[in-house]
């Protein structure tokens, strides 16, 4: 597996492309989700890009970005349909928040999950937080992963 780690600024066309193109493919054609799919959090200079890929083929991807001044957040989590199964979900969320911690040092990370995948979340060490919620007419929880180290 070869990972990748962008901003906005160092993405190559293609490798947008097919980034964009998977997002498009899993939450709005795959889940029937009419939303604005594309939106600034993007082409934030803070936000990272972590892609999977296996041989050339996008496999994998997450966003992480600056949420507040003591958060960020992982979302548009993803693994392409031809790749589900082979346990790559597990390392790219290991990935997305060692890029948090690596970037964001100190701050909680926040998510928005698909509530038929908190247990994968909490076997991440995230915890639920408030109450389910429906987003796009998809059942949603919070969740947060507490970070103890200090911000240097």
């Amino acid at each position: 597996m070869n990972w990748q780690i962008s901003t906005f600024s160092q993405l190559d066309t293609d490798t947008l492309f097919s980034l964009l193109k998977a997002r498009v493919d899993v939450f709005v054609v795959e889940q029937q989700c009419a939303y604005p799919e594309l939106d600034e959090i993007d082409r934030q200079s803070d936000t990272f890009h972590v892609m999977a890929y296996e041989q050339g083929e996008l496999c994998a991807y997450a966003r992480v970005y600056r949420k507040s001044a003591s958060e960020c957040a992982i979302g548009r989590v993803l693994v392409m349909p031809s790749a589900r199964g082979k346990g790559l979900a597990a390392p790219l969320m290991q990935t997305a928040i060692e890029v948090c911690d690596t970037h964001f040092k100190g701050n909680d990370v926040v998510l928005s999950a698909q509530t038929y995948l908190l247990k994968f979340y909490q076997s991440t060490g995230f915890v639920i937080e408030g109450e389910e919620y429906l987003e796009d007419g998809i059942p949603h929880q919070d969740m947060r992963l507490t970070r103890r180290f200090k911000r240097g």
